[in-house]
Parts: structure tokens; sequence; C-alpha cells
């Protein structure tokens, strides 16, 4: 940390860092010059004819980080049952722990959830903390950051893992800011180096780089973790582990907010959750041209998608946006119709287990990394391909 001083003796009151300062965040007290909010940025210090202003750093205290060890798992739940981004972030954590040599842990908060933590035992987790209460049944900030943030400083993880969903963004920044430690939000990769740090991987400067970032001065490292990259865990029957009921008075616990009620969206094929997505992007030249990919996307029983620049222009709804400023998919088969494959788009979907591009630029970006690429006027293709589709349903029923 940075401390800023004035020598009131050598200052002559000639209010030049009150201009200088680029934050406003000199003003006068009295006659003499008071910092508030300093960004410590020094330009007061080199206008200052007297050198009347000092920064000064104090001495930080290190964290010992030999005290740190496992990584731990915080377990989403909703309405009672583990979020699917729980595996992925359980099978990441395996790997993460198996190098390092370190144990798996979870946390989980909710009302009577003793039966899905002893199933979180049986995809590998070794030691789970299980916080039951009635008040713990539905998220709310407060409570929840209270109760991790107390048991990490307790158990001292050397990592701690969340979902990217909108619990977890809402939540992670609190612990992190309660224990004074690093997060990085949005994680796509997650890897050891040769010093035991966690390398925290996640696009930068709209998809354009990847940056690996360190947090190595402080524990735990944090991170969040998109859906859909990670590869989900598989079940292991054999697994052995422990449930950890622990105790805590509720009544000191803060909670400034109360959930009155749930509204459930109108029902439609989820983007993130659909084995097969039919996207559209520009090169669909209008809103008309999603209702081909929606008769398409109907009969393979998948969801539509698309691309920000489609979304932009008002042709079809942000929900249905994939990509780095939309949502990460894993389908089965992804079709791409009229997508070019900028970086931004590629960083949502190219985990995909098979990738269809329809393009008639044979030079389009997206042919790099599709299994399959049809060159050739979409609306030619796709109605060709409903087509083939319902005759051979129609032959299959016959």
């Amino acid at each position: 940390m940075a401390e800023i001083k004035l020598d009131e003796n050598r200052c002559n009151k000639c209010k030049i860092c009150v201009d200088a300062c680029p934050f406003g965040c000199v003003i006068l007290d009295g006659q003499y010059p008071r910092f508030v909010d300093c960004r410590f940025c020094g330009i007061c210090v080199t206008r200052c004819p007297t050198n009347a202003i000092t920064i000064s750093k104090k001495e930080e205290v290190s964290a010992d980080l030999s005290s740190y060890r496992g990584v731990m798992i915080f377990a989403e739940q909703r309405r009672g049952k583990i979020s699917p981004v729980v595996y992925e972030l359980i099978g990441k954590g395996a790997e993460l722990a198996e190098k390092l040599g370190e144990p798996l842990k979870a946390v989980l908060l909710g009302n009577e959830m003793r039966n899905e933590a002893e199933e979180l035992i049986r995809y590998g987790v070794e030691e789970i903390y299980l916080y039951q209460d009635p008040k713990l049944e539905v998220f709310k900030d407060d409570p929840y950051n209270q109760i991790i943030s107390d048991l990490v400083q307790e158990v001292k993880p050397s990592i701690v893992l969340m979902g990217a969903t909108s619990i977890g963004r809402s939540l992670a920044p609190r612990i992190s800011a309660i224990l004074k430690t690093g997060l990085t939000a949005d994680c796509t990769g997650l890897e050891i180096d040769e010093d035991g740090n966690l390398i925290q991987i996640r696009p930068a400067f709209g998809g354009n780089v990847m940056a690996k970032i360190l947090c190595t001065n402080n524990r735990p490292q944090m991170a969040t973790v998109r859906y859909k990259v990670m590869k989900k865990t598989e079940l292991k029957p054999s697994s052995k582990g422990t449930v950890k009921e622990m105790t805590f008075d509720i009544r000191n616990i803060i909670n400034r907010t109360e959930v009155v009620d749930f509204k459930k969206m109108d029902s439609q094929v989820s983007i993130v959750e659909a084995d097969i997505i039919v996207s559209g992007g520009k090169g669909l030249g209008g809103p008309d041209g999603f209702e081909s990919l929606k008769e398409l996307a109907s009969l393979l029983g998948g969801a539509v998608g698309a691309s920000r620049s489609a979304v932009d222009e008002g042709w079809i709804d942000y929900s249905h946006q994939v990509g780095l400023s939309g949502r990460t998919v894993r389908p089965k088969i992804y079709i791409a119709c009229g997508i070019s494959g900028s970086v931004q788009h590629l960083a949502g979907m190219q985990t995909s287990e098979i990738i269809i591009a329809i393009n008639n630029d044979p030079n389009a970006s997206i042919f790099k990394v599709a299994t399959y690429g049809i060159v050739g006027d979409l609306y030619e293709v796709i109605p060709e391909l409903i087509r083939k589709i319902n005759v051979t349903k129609k032959l299959s029923t016959s």
C-alpha cells in the first residue's frame, strides 16, 4: 500500500498540485491541500516546486503460501439441485489437485442437501463442507459470502473455483475482496506452472489475446470458470470422501435481502444445454433468414444460436448469442450458417464435438475450425438439408 504526505513547513500554498491532479483528488482544506481517494499517480509530487509532497510505500506482509493446500470448489445449487457447471469444476479441480498432490474439496450451502453432498463424493470430491439452514436454501449475497469467506480463512485452500454464472459472478468478487486476494473472471483454461501457481487463462482485448494471469503473492488463487469450456467429470462409484456438517449461528449472519418469488422464463431449448445448435450470422442478410434456421433446428431437436453481429442488428434476441460476449456452448453438433468465424465467436463454440460450416466465402475463418465445410449459398443449402431430413423421417416412419 502507498501513502501520500504533505510537509506543511515546505508547502508555499501555491495550489499547483490542485490544478495538476488529473483525477481531482487534491482539494484545499483551509490553505493547505488535502488528498482524497488518491490514485498515487505521482503527478503532484513532480509538479510541487518545494518538494513538499511525498509518496511512500508501506511494507506489506506477504502471506505464508506454504500454509495453503487443496483445491476448493463452490458447489452452486439452485432449487436444491447442483448446477451443471459444478461437475465441470470438479473435473478440472481434480486435475489441478492431482498435479499439486493436494486434496479436492467443495463447499455446499443450502437446505436438506445431504443427499446431493454425498452424490458429489461419487464424482471424486474428497471432502465436502455442508452448511444447511432454511435461510440458505436460496442464494443471497450476504450470508453466502460471509460463510464461505470464514471457511476459506479457516481451511486455507490454495485454489478456489466458482462457475461464471450469475451467482458466481456476484459472489466471487465479494469473497476475493474480503480475503484481499486476486480474482480472474470468466476463465476458459486453468493450468499449474512449475512453481505450483495457478495459471488462469481468459480472453482479453476483445478475444484477440489469450491472457495468462497468475496470483503469486496472495492466497487463495481465485477464478470463475465459464460453463461448457471444461470437460465434465465422470461418475466414480468407488470414490470415497467425507461430508462435514458445519455448525454456525444464522443469527450472526448479515442478511439484507429477501427473495419474495421466482418467475420462470418461457420454456425454450437453451443453447447452453442443447446437443445440436443451428447458428446464424451476418451472412443471413436479415431477420427472415432465422426462420429457416428455426425450422432446421426444430427438425433436429436443437436450438437456434446467433453471432454477435446478427444480435446487434436486432435480427434475434441476445439470449441466442454465442461467443465471448454471449454464451459458451459445447454441443455435439454446431451448424454455423453465414458466420465468418471471428475470434470472439470461436471462443464460444470451438469446443463443439462436430462443427459444420456453411458459407459462400471459401476463405472464411470458420472453415479453419470446421469438421465439415460447405461452400455455397446458405439459402440453397439449408432448404435442401430440410428437404433431405423430411424425406428421411418419412421413410423411417413408413
